[in-house]
């Protein structure tokens, strides 16, 4: 990154994940780490475990087939989630001011202001989680999210298989049954939908639209990328 420029969160967020979240979390460790300057820019290098098993999909973050899992890959999930949202950090996943700028341009709904934040992940997805044994990787971006966010985003990417966004309801039903787990999900979609905006994800994007509608009960404007 060039000198002068602030670290962003994703700079020592590995490491400091590594540092801060318990065992009870299963993550790749840190082994080594490196930092350097030139006369222009500031680098780092880590060193992280070795991981033999590829991630439930490659090739991006959106689910292309249904996920046949053991309910104890889920109560692992489960589990891990609850130990993160126990770290206290100041780190800032995701920010009210964000919410503020853009929620109702994208969900055509009054700003929310949240009331329940938690730890997380903040980018969970297929791409970053290991088939059994559970492991959860990349944590450049976690820390402070509305209650229910990690969760929320997980099922926005798995609406295009519609059994397994079935079963990610099931898994978490205090996600998907309590007021606090429905604005973390209106967030991730919201998020999602403005990545929409940009051309991202455009297999995805009726299905954001359709399941924000399920939960705000008015239409959702399609990103105009999407209508393009």
């Amino acid at each position: 990154m060039p000198l002068g420029k602030p670290r962003g969160i994703t700079w020592d967020g590995t490491v400091r994940a590594d540092t801060l979240l318990p065992r009870a979390v299963p993550r790749p460790r840190v082994h080594d780490l490196l930092e350097w300057t030139d006369p222009t820019h500031r680098y780092r290098a880590e060193l992280s475990e070795y991981l033999p098993r590829p991630a439930l999909q490659s090739g991006g973050p959106v689910l292309t087939r249904e996920l046949d899992l053991p309910d104890s890959w889920w109560a692992d999930l489960r589990a891990a989630l609850t130990a993160t949202a126990a770290v206290p950090t100041g780190r800032q996943a995701v920010r009210q001011q964000w919410i503020d700028r853009h929620f109702h341009r994208l969900l055509g709904i009054p700003t929310i202001q949240v009331a329940s934040w938690t730890t997380g992940h903040g980018d969970l997805h297929v791409g970053n989680l290991l088939p059994p044994p559970l492991v959860i990787v990349d944590w450049e971006g976690w820390g402070r999210m509305p209650a229910g966010f990690d969760v929320g985003l997980f099922h926005a990417y798995s609406l295009t298989v519609p059994a397994t966004a079935a079963h990610v309801r099931a898994a978490f039903p205090d996600v998907f049954h309590t007021e606090e787990g429905g604005i973390g999900e209106l967030v991730a979609l919201a998020q999602l939908l403005q990545v929409s905006e940009r051309g991202g994800h455009p297999e995805l994007t009726p299905h954001l639209v359709r399941r924000a509608e399920q939960l705000t009960g008015i239409p959702v404007p399609m990103p105009p990328a999407a209508t393009a």
